[in-house]
């Protein structure tokens, strides 16, 4: 996948562009960074753009104030990082620096990653905004794209997202991420039926994950074990994890 993928699949109105050259200093100052995130925002980050920007007067999207949210606008940003620079950190960061809900488009050595945070008003910060949780991301590699993919693609376009406030169209696309997140478990990419669903089903994509790996480490093992009893008890466990595993499977269905 490439970066202008992502970008032309969200098919945003020409009237929401910015393209405009984000300064790392933005990071720097904004970002709440430590001494080796400021190396590693001076040495790591090539480039920064803001791309869009979403406001209820060129989407026709309201926005909403809450007393723990305030969405007036949605940003849409890029970031070209080096080759050694350290990926995870530097999204955080970017999430943070942008007082909006950000639609972040990443790219390094090929790999392309989307991320989208929650934000909501700090408690202890008058008039600040801050994540409600890590960034979420999914991370896309060179063409030929896989079937999900494509079709991940093909649901994320502004106009098919839900569009009673920017909070609920944030949502959208952050449910969208969830359905690829599952897809990449059953091999068929499919849109939930119930929003607002994303913790859950990116939760249960990652105990699926990891009992995945438990199930690799105790099969290894298993072939080692000289007792018979003992690859008794093991046999048994890789069965209870495989039963969860298609509990799971079972929900995404």
């Amino acid at each position: 996948m490439k970066f202008a993928d992502i970008l032309a699949a969200l098919a945003l109105p020409n009237n929401t562009a910015v393209n405009q050259r984000i300064p790392k200093k933005l990071l720097l100052e904004n970002g709440a960074p430590t001494a080796s995130d400021k190396r590693s925002i001076n040495e790591g980050i090539e480039e920064m753009s803001w791309l869009a920007s979403l406001k209820p007067s060129n989407i026709a999207v309201p926005e909403i104030k809450t007393d723990d949210r305030e969405y007036l606008e949605i940003a849409v940003a890029s970031m070209c990082l080096r080759p050694k620079a350290k990926s995870a950190r530097l999204v955080e960061l970017m999430h943070r620096s942008i007082p909006y809900p950000l639609v972040l488009i990443s790219e390094q050595e090929g790999t392309i990653t989307l991320s989208l945070a929650h934000k909501r008003i700090s408690k202890n910060e008058s008039g600040q905004m801050v994540l409600d949780s890590l960034p979420v991301t999914e991370t896309f590699g060179p063409d030929p794209l896989p079937r999900s993919e494509k079709d991940f693609l093909a649901a994320i376009a502004l106009a098919s997202q839900p569009a009673a406030n920017l909070f609920t169209l944030y949502q959208g696309w952050l449910d969208r991420m969830a359905d690829l997140s599952a897809a990449r478990v059953t091999g068929s990419f499919a849109i939930a039926p119930n929003t607002g669903c994303s913790d859950a089903k990116r939760a249960a994509f990652a105990e699926y994950v990891s009992l995945k790996q438990e199930i690799a480490v105790l099969r290894a093992q298993t072939e080692k074990e000289t007792q018979l009893s003992r690859r008794a008890e093991m046999n048994l466990a890789i069965h209870a994890l495989e039963t969860r595993m298609r509990q799971i499977l079972a929900l995404f269905s």
